[in-house]
């Protein structure tokens, strides 16, 4: 008996989409508040990044799915959640879990943000860079395909991006607005 590939190759599929998907929300967030595209209405900015990040929670939960049910790598479920009870590269394993729990911590935010408050809310915000260079570090070091030129453009594309935007960001807040964010 041979082999199925599918929850293999699904497994890598939906984390290069959750990553990119991050991505896309990192940045999402970061133009609503910099606001480099100023003929869009910022509750349709907000609309987008909020939209990004469930995107990427649900291939985050594809992921982990697929991996449940592949055979490549055994993957039980208490290690899909628990840090470090992974026996497939641990450390690695155990970046990408963190990451993903803080993602859905900072995206359930937007719905406790009146009873944390504004501040606390933005305050939480800051920890999706921890989530951004989690998956970072998950995907250089547990990804299967890292090696490949594909893989290496797309994650320093997206480092890339990121810290040309926080850069854009930081250069383009006023003083007033910086005091307002912290």
């Amino acid at each position: 008996m041979t082999h199925d590939p599918t929850f293999w190759l699904l497994a890598r599929a939906s984390g290069f989409s959750a990553y990119i998907l991050l991505t896309l929300s990192v940045l999402a967030g970061l133009a609503v508040k910099s606001r480099p595209f100023r003929n869009v209405a910022p509750a349709a900015q907000t609309d987008t990044h909020r939209a990004f990040a469930l995107a990427g929670l649900s291939m985050l939960v594809l992921h982990g799915g697929a991996l449940a049910l592949d055979q490549t790598v055994r993957m039980p479920l208490y290690a899909l959640v628990v840090p470090f009870a992974s026996t497939y590269r641990p450390v690695a394993v155990a970046f990408g879990i963190l990451a993903a729990e803080l993602m859905a911590v900072v995206y359930w935010s937007f719905s406790w943000r009146r009873r944390i408050g504004v501040r606390n809310w933005r305050r939480l915000h800051w920890l999706t860079y921890a989530v951004f260079a989690g998956a970072t570090v998950h995907g250089l070091i547990a990804g299967s395909d890292t090696g490949r030129g594909w893989a290496t453009a797309l994650y320093v594309g997206a480092v890339g991006a990121v810290v040309a935007a926080t850069a854009w960001r930081v250069l383009t807040t006023t003083p007033k607005a910086k005091g307002a964010t912290a």
